[in-house]
């Protein structure tokens, strides 16, 4: 009898066990249907303020969207002699651009190892400053390059350096983070040897951290370039050399110089899978082993 009242009683714990959870499954699908209802609300109003404020051309101009496009390539295939020629003249400004992504990932990945290494848990060289120069990577990639690069050009003047410095300062918030993320995997038993003998905080790193860490580091450091390519080509559009100030200037003139943003779209895509080809295939050696 007692037998046959406690398993009484535990098919009605269950049984409430149940009905409570699908309570709670479906006040947590009401909740979210009522936030999807306020997100929608929300996205609609906000679009129509912004068409609002915009004059209402977003309607008409939406007619028009591969308006552009095709008259860029049918002058391009009308002037296609000339292409040949228009490469030649924008390789230099492609040379700059890539100088610029270059050398700013140089300068990046050199603070990003400092920083990294003085935010790992178990490396750092002062521990209760972790969380500071966590803070500063945080800020480090938080704010966009085009941001940082319009700051400067007002302050230093329009050319490449502006936009060297945005992509470093970026490119040392965003691989300091990645940096920070394999060094923690990093085997401290080398480290610990090199403590035991006298070692410096400097030594440890460079002969206990750094033959561990440098294969991801270095191939974070390629795919870094190749952002840092497409970021450099973005911020000549801000006045900060490049091709993208010759891609801007050729698409202010209009009509007549749509055969020149041909010319240099042609350069870039080119570039870009290059690079990312290549990149791809360090990438696979250093980290995959072939």
């Amino acid at each position: 009898m007692s037998d046959m009242t406690a398993q009484h009683d535990g098919s009605a714990a269950s049984k409430a066990i149940r009905e409570n959870y699908l309570e709670m499954a479906r006040r947590k699908q009401m909740y979210g249907g009522i936030l999807l209802i306020v997100f929608i609300a929300l996205l609609v109003s906000g679009f129509r303020v912004a068409d609002a404020r915009n004059a209402g051309r977003f309607w008409d101009g939406i007619t028009q969207v591969f308006e552009f496009p095709s008259e860029v390539i049918e002058e391009g295939i009308e002037k296609a002699g000339l292409l040949p020629a228009l490469l030649l003249e924008f390789l230099p400004s492609l040379i700059e651009t890539l100088n610029i992504a270059a050398v700013s990932t140089i300068i990046g990945s050199a603070a990003a190892i400092v920083l990294s290494l003085l935010s790992t848990r178990g490396l750092a060289l002062w521990p209760r400053m972790i969380p500071v120069f966590r803070r500063l990577m945080d800020g480090m990639r938080a704010i966009p390059e085009i941001v940082i690069a319009l700051v400067l050009i007002f302050i230093l003047g329009g050319g490449p350096v502006p936009a060297m410095i945005a992509i470093a300062i970026h490119t040392a918030g965003a691989l300091g983070k990645l940096f920070s993320e394999v060094s923690e995997n990093a085997d401290l038993k080398p480290v610990e040897g090199l403590s035991s003998v006298g070692a410096s905080w400097f030594q440890k790193m460079w002969l206990g951290v750094l033959p561990q860490v440098a294969p991801n580091w270095f191939s974070y450091g390629l795919l870094r370039f190749e952002i840092n390519i497409r970021a450099s080509a973005i911020l000549g559009f801000v006045g900060s050399g490049g091709i993208g100030h010759d891609l801007r200037l050729a698409m202010q003139w209009g009509q007549g110089r749509y055969d020149e943003v041909v010319a240099i779209f042609i350069l870039l895509f080119a570039t870009i899978v290059f690079f990312d080809q290549l990149s791809s295939n360090y990438r696979n050696r250093l980290v995959k082993g072939h």
